[in-house]
């Protein structure tokens, strides 16, 4: 079973914040209330599904955008609702061109606020398992044989089996053998798959 996804709440707010975590609690979410930026960079990050309401000006410390900015700097995928009572278009404009998912004015009606919610919700889980998908398919390139990577690196290259027995010096036997021990262990049904799979890794291989 999935864990429950956590919403963190930062807002130097006091009344305001304690309204939102009742709101939240009441929609059934499971949240937490930090003061500052630094408050919540100080404590340490939970590895499960969740997201961020941010307020954008925070006196006294980080703003909400400078705070976002050390989330990506970190490599902390977590999406971002900014909640914000002095916000501008250019702000507005920034915060969402960097990733947050929606940047919303304060009073904000609660169903407005839980909907921009669950879209950010919505947008982590989609992101963890593009994750979790990567992870495996490195996973299973690496269980790879050096012979067997040979194999694939030509195959996908569109070699037939009897230029790529003879490139290797092996038998077109042991092609078919090792070709098919390269489609098993990679999850592939076809060339084709093996194809899409080569350019994925490539993609990976490039982001990282």
């Amino acid at each position: 079973m999935s864990e429950a996804p956590l919403v963190h709440v930062v807002d130097d707010d006091d009344s305001l914040r304690t309204a939102l975590l009742r709101l939240l609690g009441a929609a059934g979410y499971e949240a937490r209330g930090y003061a500052s930026a630094g408050d919540f960079l100080l404590q340490p990050l939970p590895d499960r599904p969740g997201c961020l309401l941010l307020d954008l000006n925070m006196p006294g410390g980080p703003s909400g955008l400078e705070l976002q900015a050390a989330l990506r700097r970190q490599g902390v995928a977590l999406p971002v609702v900014f909640l914000t009572g002095y916000g501008d278009v250019a702000s507005s404009v920034r915060a969402l061109q960097t990733g947050a998912v929606d940047f919303l004015s304060k009073p904000v009606e609660g169903e407005t606020l839980l909907k921009a919610l669950q879209r950010a919700l919505s947008r982590d889980a989609r992101a963890r398992q593009a994750r979790a998908q990567a992870a495996e398919l490195t996973a299973r390139f690496a269980s790879l044989s050096s012979r067997e990577r040979q194999v694939f690196d030509r195959v996908v290259m569109g070699s037939l089996n009897k230029l790529i027995a003879f490139e290797l010096a092996i038998s077109e036997r042991t092609v078919k053998a090792l070709r098919a021990q390269v489609m098993h262990k990679l999850g592939a049904h076809s060339v084709a798959d093996l194809g899409r799979l080569a350019e994925r890794l490539r993609q990976l291989a490039k982001d990282g």
